[in-house]
């Protein structure tokens, strides 16, 4: 109940067009729709080593390169350790909160720094979902997919075009088919 009422006044308070129930379906199946996490109450978080590295000019070796994927005590470790190295880039690295964007998307955004938008996320699940709308407003083909409803469009914009690949190495359900189950089942209630 607390993340459709978090949903519910981000649509409103953004007056955007994208269904309730669509929106719904995409956080749930990116975090569970959980923005923090239940044990720690930290930022729910997923440290990518690809982008730090990118992103970093030197980065000695360390915790940040053997990051174990959904597991927030070692997100956590290597996003430290990162940060420790270059915060920045760190913070850009890293996929944050509800709809799990990457923080190198903070001027996409609209935050003056990637250090605001993680001190927005921090706040809120509401603050996390205006930054999900106003992502998604900010791409053509991923607003108008949304709006259409096309999974398999959405899936491959938000999460590349290997997305069915990445859903069978650590078997799961492909996202276009899960968010589109997660759909169908929130319009049902």
């Amino acid at each position: 109940m607390k993340l459709i009422n978090s949903v519910t006044q981000a649509v409103k308070d953004t007056r955007t067009n994208i269904q309730l129930e669509v929106l719904l379906a995409f956080i749930q199946v990116e975090s569970g729709g959980y923005g923090f996490d239940k044990k720690t109450g930290k930022l729910l978080i997923q440290f990518e080593p690809a982008w730090f590295k990118k992103k970093t000019t030197f980065a000695p070796s360390g915790l940040w390169q053997v990051n174990k994927v959904d597991v927030q005590s070692k997100e956590w470790s290597a996003f430290n350790n990162a940060f420790s190295i270059n915060a920045n880039a760190a913070m850009e690295a890293t996929s944050i909160g509800l709809p799990q964007i990457l923080g190198l998307h903070w001027q996409r955004l609209r935050y003056a720094s990637v250090g605001e938008m993680w001190d927005d996320f921090k706040q809120s699940e509401t603050n996390q979902i205006k930054s999900l709308i106003r992502y998604i407003e900010t791409d053509t083909q991923l607003f108008n997919a949304i709006l259409q409803h096309d999974w398999h469009r959405i899936a491959t914009i938000y999460n590349g075009n290997n997305y069915m690949g990445i859903a069978a190495k650590y078997g799961r359900t492909p996202y276009n088919i899960a968010m589109q189950d997660a759909y169908n089942h929130l319009v049902n209630l």
